[in-house]
């Protein structure tokens, strides 16, 4: 069968990110004898018109929509995306009468509500590698199951899961939007962030790929397709068991060396690894920090301090990695004092760069939900397929954005709004610069690095 499967996702914020999740689906469903073709809206200025123009050409006998986030997360600059899938919806149903199947880590976390909303025919929870190929094999036959939303499945073990079927073209348009592919090592959390759903998503175990496998993608990627930079998507790169041990003592042990970045959580490294992970090519970390003082990282389910903060920002800055945090200023806990000890905490850290959010996205089926229901700042009827977030009661939203944006509006490596620097960001991709680049924020960084001529690959 011919199938289309299209990345619905639109943020470029604060760079793009390849869809590694359509990938996996077309990696299974051509293991699984089905022609599969991959189109990301974010290639095409005209995305409507050019998809109407793939579907004629194509002629898929299904179509397939990933659905990656459903709005941005960030209270100072809202974006909602659902409204993009209606309209792929829309236009698919004026050049096709067959199915339509969404699904993507948006999805899973409310499918009844965007299936209403977007009017597409099905769509699947949770993992899909095995959910798809049986919905496919089944379409082929003209079967179709009884009700619209399938799964979710009992999860993958992690040597399960699929490698990505990159695809030509889209990592041509990915070289020239940063350098950045994306691999993932492993998949579920252990950690019990209040606010986070990737444990909804993923489980609580984690479930690692075969070390092997992962490093064959990168060789992949690095040889053939001349990618200049890896990032891993792995909700925390250092995982608590240190499964993540397996894929660096690989790399070095196949003297693979690509520059790549990942998420990290403060504790559990030392010297020693971390020089490791330098050796294979670790040139950048984003640290998700979340809270600025003691008493709301307690407050998140956080299992650490900002002194766990401030020593794993010494750490990697000590070994030459360019380092970043994220904090979110308003969750649970939070009070004037806590503001404005926040504040003064973050700038006791050296030689990073800081995102400062405001407010916290609730989501379904976490704690926070049961948290923002209890005080009110949620109401039972809200479905939170718009975004709703969450600022203490304790805490006046007009006098906390006035205070951050006076505290950090000097300190260019304090960014507040978190996408003041994307503009900036877009305009270096474009002139051929490769990787995260947040570290040209740095206070001692002074000329772009790692340029490429981008015309070349």
């Amino acid at each position: 069968m011919k199938i289309l499967l299209i990345s619905s996702n639109t943020t470029t914020s604060p760079y793009p990110i390849y869809p590694l999740g359509v990938s996996i689906i077309a990696a299974a469903l051509t293991n699984a004898g089905h022609y599969v073709r991959q189109f990301d809206i974010l290639q095409h200025e005209d995305f409507l018109t050019a998809l109407g123009q793939e579907i004629e050409r194509f002629n898929p006998g299904l179509l397939g929509i990933s659905i990656r986030n459903i709005d941005n997360v960030n209270l100072m600059n809202e974006q909602y995306y659902i409204e993009t899938v209606k309209t792929i919806v829309k236009k698919i149903r004026e050049v096709s009468k067959n199915k339509i199947l969404l699904g993507g880590a948006g999805f899973s976390l409310l499918p009844e509500l965007i299936l209403n909303e977007t009017g597409a025919d099905y769509g699947i929870i949770g993992e899909g590698e095995s959910s798809v190929v049986k919905f496919a094999a089944d379409a082929a036959n003209g079967i179709y199951p009884e009700t619209q939303i399938i799964g979710p499945v009992t999860r993958l073990q992690g040597p399960e899961i699929f490698s990505a079927q990159y695809e030509e073209d889209l990592i041509k348009f990915y070289l020239q939007s940063g350098n950045i592919a994306s691999v993932q090592t492993k998949r579920g959390c252990t950690h019990k962030c209040i606010y986070c759903s990737y444990p909804v998503l993923e489980g609580s175990d984690i479930r690692q790929r075969d070390p092997r496998s992962v490093v064959d993608d990168i060789e992949l990627l690095s040889d053939k397709h001349k990618v200049k930079y890896i990032f891993f998507v792995d909700s925390v790169f250092n995982d608590d068991g240190g499964a993540y041990l397996g894929v660096i003592n690989e790399m070095l042990r196949r003297k693979v060396t690509v520059p790549w970045t990942g998420f990290f959580k403060p504790r559990e490294l030392n010297d020693e690894i971390v020089e490791m992970m330098k050796q294979t090519g670790l040139i950048a970390v984003e640290i998700g920090s979340d809270a600025a003082c003691d008493t709301t990282l307690r407050k998140l389910g956080k299992g650490f301090s900002f002194q766990d903060i401030m020593e794993c920002n010494d750490l990697f800055v000590a070994h030459g990695i360019a380092t970043s945090h994220f904090f979110m200023f308003g969750g649970p806990g939070e009070t004037q004092e806590t503001v404005l000890e926040g504040i003064e905490n973050i700038k006791k850290l050296k030689k990073c760069v800081a995102f400062i959010f405001m407010g916290i996205r609730i989501l379904p089926d976490t704690h926070l939900a049961h948290i923002a229901l209890k005080e009110k700042v949620l109401s039972a009827d809200n479905g939170m397929l718009k975004p709703v977030y969450y600022i203490s009661p304790a805490i006046d939203r007009d006098w906390m954005e006035k205070t951050l944006t006076e505290a950090f509006a000097a300190i260019r490596h304090c960014v507040f709004p978190p996408d003041t620097f994307d503009t900036s960001l877009r305009m270096l991709h474009k002139m051929g610069y490769s990787g995260t680049l947040w570290d040209l924020l740095l206070p001692d960084k002074k000329h772009p690095a790692r340029k490429h001529n981008a015309a070349k690959q």
